[in-house]
Order: structure tokens, then C-alpha cells, then sequence
């Protein structure tokens, strides 16, 4: 694919081959990561200023994301990469092969520069996800200090921070500019810049900023540092979209197969039409968010692939509220089960989301109706499950996305590949009429010429296939 980038994002790439040190903070969505890349390839294959780059990033985002982007750009066909993830086998032959790119997770930080024997010879370091990096105790921190006088040039990528994440930043900046700007002690940072705030008469539990503090911390690490806060120079789109793919293992999708054929089996060589179609697309979309309701009106799970891209997403907001769009009720169940949430249902609500008192907020589309304004409560709006509904997925991105909102507002869309969820989002985007795009989309999903054909081949049974249905539920509720 061809990349055309903002003006932001020509503006960001420049700033990383510019400044050996540098911090975006860019909300996830706005193109982080083909930025660095962007960097990576004028500085690796142009300049010739790197020879190795290290990147660090969340389990999921290094084996998916990363690689994604760097197969998605056309001028980036050039650069190779190494996934450095799995077992310590797979991680030491991933490090062994040659490579521009090499993606390692977080997780394993503190083992490749502690324990797995290798040479830290990474003379760019990119850190996806800078926040975690936010504890000065953590092993990770502590290793990856030790190795920072050995990197050339370091580029750290995380969310801007809400006022409460201002105490974070020292850690972060700590590794990135070694401690010249916000001091080499965290001591010498909190008496600059915070007051304690709750406290007993022997220790002090949490601490507030001071006035002003905010601004100043800025000032202080702005010569390396692009945020949401010069938007005013960047400008920043109003909206952007962003598609979060996740894939199935493959246990996963030979239960979700297995589930769609039945599905299949129980038409009985029925058509598709307007009638069916909306029930089994139902099917399709719970199986594609990980759970699907059986006849027994039981919730059976299939997989949690949105639940932990869910996990990485509000991790990534570093601290500010996000709203979550869900559609079936056992969404709700396991994202309660999973988060600590509260939904938006009351004007009491409202009111606190507004104020900024909901880090993680839900929303149904159903009740996201014209007149709802929630825009003052933050920017960031993920669909954790579609809906083909035209009208009500543009009055949900329309609760943030309208007058009164002060920051860029990104959409995210927690997509499964190679399921309905993909259809859905290529007719929302489409403004496809619903009706046709749904039955087009079941009857593709489903293949029913094709099965139909293999099954007078195979003599499948054309009746009986609720009762096996049934059976590969229960036995799914049962493993």
C-alpha cells in the first residue's frame, strides 16, 4: 500500500532522524508506528546512520502489529525484521538471523540483556509503549538502564498522559535522555514538581502535582519530546479510524469453523434471505467476539483474542478515559468480568464520565442516541464489537466526535481476520444499504453453494444438524 501521510506524521518522522532522543506522544491510532518505521528506513537504508534496531512493544502488538506495518507499506518493502518471541529457542535463533528489524517483547527485555548470553549490539532502540516502562523498581527499567549508554539513538512511543501519569514520565525520560532534563533521582523530580497529597503522620501514599506543574514538566522535555499538546502546529485530523486486527489460533478456528458448518448443516438447504439472515449474521458476529450464545440461551466461549487487544488499547491511553461500544450481553459479562468498568446509563453517569471520574466507561449503540454529549470525558471511542447498523455506529462515534471536543478523537475497531467482523466493516465504511451487505456477507461467510454441493457429494445429513449442533456446544462448555 501506498503511504500518504498526514502532515503530523511527515512532521514526526522528521523529528526521530533529527534527534538521537526523542518521545511521541501520539494517542495509539494516529500511525506511531509507521512513523518510527518511516524513521527506521531513512536512517537504516538512506543515511546509513543505524545498522541494528531494537524494537520493544506489548506481547501482541510485537508478533502482530508490527509486522503487519512493516509488510502493509510499500516503501517499506525493504526492510526485513525478526519476530523475537516464543520459547528461549525460538527467541535466541530469532535474534541469530540477519535482520534490520528485530521485535522483542516486553516481557523478555530484562532476559536478553540479563540472561540470554548475546551481545546488546542495538544502536537504535524504539520502545512501543514507553508507559511500560513507568516503575523505576521494575526489572525491565532496571535492564534496560543498564544497556541505554550503549544505544545511539532512542525513540519512545506512548500516549500522551493524563495529569495523574505526570509521576510516570520521570522513569520514562529517565531512560530516554539518561536524566537530564527531569533529574537523574525521582526524589529530585517529585519536590520540583508534586505536593503530597494523601498521607498519615509517617508516610505519604500519593502525590498531586503542583500548580502549574503540568506545563512546566513540559517545557522542560519539549526539545525532545512531540505530544497531542502542540496540536496547534501538527494540525491534528479531528477523527481518525483505526482497525486493531486480531487473529484465532488455530484450536480457535477449527472451533469456530466447526460452529459455522453447523450452522450450515441446520439450514437444511434453505436460501438465504432477509429473514434468516439476520439471526445466523447475529451467530457470526458473537463467534467473531469470542463467545456465542447456545439453544440453551448459554454463553459458550470460543476465544479471548478482543478481550486482550481490548487490554493493550486502554493500556495505551495512558491513564485517560476510554469508552468502550459493546453489542451482546455476554460482551458486557466478560468485559466487566475482565476490567474494572462502569456503564453509562444515568445522568449520574454522565455527569462523572464527563469529569473525567470513569477511566473505562461502556456503552451500548442502542442507547447512544441523538442529544448524548460525552464529549468533555475523553477522545478515545473502541468498538469491541460490530454492529451493521449505519445510524447507530454514527450516533456512537458522534458522542465524542462533535462540537466541543478539544482533541483529535480516534476510533478504534477490535476486528477478527477472516470473519464476519471484516464484512461489517467494509460496508460501514462504505455507507453500504445494510440489508444487502448482511445477506451478501452470511452467504459468502457460510459458503452455501459450496457446502451444499460437498454435502450431496459427502451425503451430509439435511436433517439432524441442531442435534450436532448441540452436541460440539456441550462439548465445548464441558472442555
Amino acid at each position: 500500500m501506498r503511504y500518504e501521510p498526514h502532515e503530523y506524521q511527515k512532521y514526526a518522522t522528521d523529528f526521530i532522524i533529527t534527534h538521537p532522543v526523542s518521545a511521541v506522544l501520539l494517542e495509539m491510532g494516529l500511525g506511531k508506528s509507521v512513523i518510527s518505521l518511516t524513521a527506521i528506513n531513512d536512517l537504516m537504508l538512506d543515511s546509513f546512520d543505524v545498522s541494528r534496531t531494537l524494537v520493544i512493544a506489548p506481547l501482541r502488538v510485537a508478533n502482530t502489529t508490527w509486522p503487519l506495518e512493516l509488510e502493509k507499506w510499500e516503501h517499506l518493502k525493504h526492510l526485513t525484521y525478526s519476530v523475537v518471541t516464543g520459547s528461549e529457542k525460538e527467541r535466541v535463533q530469532a535474534l541469530k538471523t540477519p535482520a534490520h528489524v528485530y521485535i522483542i517483547n516486553r516481557e523478555n527485555v530484562e532476559w536478553l540483556i540479563m540472561k540470554s548470553g548475546l551481545p546488546f549490539n542495538f544502536d537504535m532502540v524504539v520502545i512501543d509503549e514507553l508507559s511500560s516502562f513507568k516503575s523505576y523498581q521494575a526489572k525491565r527499567f532496571k535492564a534496560l538502564l543498564k544497556a541505554r549508554p550503549k544505544v545511539k539513538r532512542i525513540v519512545g512511543l506512548t500516549g500522551t498522559p493524563s495529569s495523574n501519569g505526570l509521576m510516570d514520565l520521570w522513569a520514562e525520560f529517565r531512560l530516554l535522555d539518561m536524566g537530564q532534563r527531569l533529574g537523574r533521582y525521582i526524589t529530585y523530580y517529585r519536590q520540583n514538581f508534586f505536593n503530597p497529597d494523601k498521607r498519615n503522620q509517617h508516610m505519604i501514599f500519593s502525590y498531586k502535582p503542583k500548580d502549574g506543574a503540568e506545563n512546566l514538566i513540559y517545557k522542560q522535555i519539549s526539545d525532545i519530546t512531540i505530544s497531542m499538546k502542540s496540536k496547534d502546529y501538527l494540525k491534528m485530523p479531528a477523527c481518525v479510524i483505526n482497525e486493531v486486527k486480531v487473529e484465532l489460533s488455530g484450536k480457535e478456528r477449527k472451533l469456530y469453523d466447526e460452529l459455522k458448518q453447523d450452522m450450515v448443516v441446520s439450514l437444511e438447504g434453505k436460501e438465504i434471505d432477509a429473514i434468516n439472515a439476520a439471526s445466523l449474521s447475529n451467530k457470526l458476529l458473537q463467534m467473531a467476539g469470542g463467545a456465542v450464545y447456545n439453544e440453551c440461551k448459554e454463553s459458550v466461549h470460543i476465544h479471548d483474542r478482543k478481550l486482550d487487544a481490548l487490554e493493550d488499547l486502554i493500556e495505551a491511553a495512558n491513564g485517560k478515559p476510554v469508552l468502550v461500544a459493546y453489542w451482546f450481553k455476554h460482551d458486557l459479562e466478560r468485559i466487566k468480568k475482565r476490567f474494572n468498568v462502569r456503564e453509562i446509563k444515568t445522568s449520574a453517569d454522565i455527569a462523572d464520565w464527563n469529569a473525567g471520574m470513569i477511566p473505562v466507561a461502556l456503552i451500548h449503540p442502542a442507547s447512544a442516541g441523538h442529544g448524548l454529549n460525552l464529549q468533555a470525558g475523553g477522545s478515545t471511542l473502541i468498538w469491541f464489537s460490530m454492529t451493521w447498523s449505519l445510524e447507530l455506529y454514527q450516533q456512537t462515534n458522534a458522542r465524542l466526535n462533535r462540537q466541543g471536543q478539544t482533541s483529535t478523537v480516534v476510533i478504534h475497531h477490535i476486528i477478527t481476520k477472516n470473519t464476519i467482523d471484516e464484512d461489517v466493516m467494509r460496508a460501514l465504511s462504505m455507507k453500504a444499504k445494510v440489508q444487502d451487505a448482511l445477506i451478501e456477507s452470511v452467504k459468502a461467510r457460510l459458503s452455501i453453494n459450496e457446502v451444499r454441493e460437498r454435502g450431496s457429494r459427502e451425503n451430509l445429513p439435511q436433517n439432524g444438524g441442531k442435534n450436532e449442533q448441540k452436541r460440539i456446544l456441550t462439548a465445548s462448555l464441558s472442555s
